[in-house]
């Protein structure tokens, strides 16, 4: 089956509102094994929809509307479909007393045009809504799908899970399945060459890699009946993509660097503590993103000067004076200072430039150092050299940064 998606609505067109409509029903039906080949976006024009609606089912399966289903005269989407199918609109009864009962909720008053969203197409499957108060719909006819749903994202998304999933579901036996392998510090064309051999004999899963930030992701895809029979294809070429790339591999599907450096503090029962200067806390930030990090993040300091670094790290002031707020000396004092203060037993130091003023030739922007100190005694550094923006670099450093606990944690503990 083929799908096209036409989302309603001028604000759309203008730019005023971002389509995350058409990006999560894309990502749905691709699991469903429902190809997407076209999305159309067009604006509250009765002429220009009802075009964009023929140009649609004359050359897909299916199409899926969001938006248009309001009060207001604009509002087209069912008026347009329906005349498409040549179906009258209909009061909905059961629609119009969910109507009421929602606004007897919020205490508000109802007006006459609130009831136009309870006019539906003649024998289309009705979806309720439970987040507003505009129905969806779905008609079969003549071989054709269409499938009416809300425009606000909180109620298509919730209509679409409660509704056209299980519809659709029923009639794709085989279903997109997808597992996702995320890696850190390499990119895409020396990953691929890496696992070249699988990647060129590998029909079924597939295997494509894509280019994230500072690492990439490799998506497994197959058409499967069931999860089992999916895992059953994945296991093997998962195994096999491990045995090559190793510990450059980090985690799963949404899982980022924090997340693993949680679960090998947790497994390992070890705390951690972070001494910060260029990126002002964003490590921190990260590692306090994890549910139950409290009980393995000891402490985060920002010190951002270098009386600070001094006074609150012990950092040495001939370090400072000798080598620079920005060395690898300082970094690990940094890391050293932290973990004596915490009582820890990892310290991470960061310290650098981060952009775009303050660089020289012998500093430029984007030297960064991250020192780390354990309670083993270790104390060594990692020199980075970025470019960018001024968040990129700070995001770039806290991301090394995580991977470089992850490996010292795997490696050490």
């Amino acid at each position: 089956m083929n799908a096209e998606l036409i989302s309603v609505g001028t604000e759309l067109l203008l730019g005023e509102i971002l389509n995350t409509n058409a990006q999560f029903l894309a990502t749905e039906l691709a699991k469903l094994g429902i190809s997407v080949y076209y999305q159309t976006t067009v604006g509250d024009n009765p002429a220009r929809l009802t075009d964009a609606v023929k140009i649609a089912l004359n050359r897909s399966d299916m199409v899926i509307l969001t938006g248009g289903l309001g009060p207001t005269a604009d509002d087209l989407t069912k008026e347009t479909v329906a005349e498409y199918f040549g179906l009258k609109l209909i009061r909905d009864k059961r629609s119009e007393q969910r109507i009421k009962d929602y606004f007897s909720r919020i205490n508000a008053n109802t007006v006459p045009s609130n009831f136009k969203q309870a006019d539906m197409p003649e024998g289309c499957i009705i979806l309720d809504n439970n987040n507003g108060t505009a129905p969806g719909g779905i008609i079969e006819k003549d071989g054709k799908i269409a499938v009416f749903l809300p425009g606000p994202p909180f109620e298509m998304v919730a209509m679409y899970k409660e509704g056209v999933y299980p519809y659709l579901s029923e009639k794709c036996t085989e279903q997109l399945y997808s597992r996702e392998i995320q890696t850190f510090g390499i990119g895409e064309s020396r990953l691929e060459d890496m696992l070249k051999p699988i990647m060129e004999n590998q029909t079924d899963p597939t295997i494509a890699p894509y280019a994230k930030e500072s690492g990439v992701m490799l998506r497994l895809t197959t058409k499967a009946h069931t999860q089992q029979e999916a895992d059953d294809r994945f296991n093997p070429v998962e195994e096999e993509i491990k045995r090559i790339a190793g510990d450059i591999i980090f985690g799963y599907g949404e899982e980022q660097l924090q997340d693993a450096v949680y679960k090998l503090l947790k497994e390992k029962n070890i705390k951690i503590a972070t001494a910060e200067s260029c990126t002002g806390g964003m490590m921190g930030e990260f590692l306090t993103s994890v549910s139950g990090i409290s009980s393995y993040y000891e402490m985060g300091v920002v010190t951002y000067s270098n009386d600070m670094k001094e006074k609150l790290l012990g950092v040495s002031h001939d370090t400072l004076e000798k080598y620079g707020a920005v060395s690898e000396q300082t970094a690990k004092e940094m890391a050293v200072g932290v973990l004596r203060a915490s009582e820890a037993d990892i310290g991470i130091g960061i310290t650098g430039i981060a952009g775009p003023t303050g660089g020289t030739d012998e500093k430029p922007v984007g030297l960064v150092y991250v020192g780390l100190a354990d309670s083993k005694g270790t104390v060594t550094f990692r020199e980075l050299r970025l470019n960018g923006s001024r968040e990129r670099i700070r995001r770039i450093t806290v991301k090394n940064a995580l991977n470089m606990v992850r490996m010292h944690i795997k490696e050490t503990f």
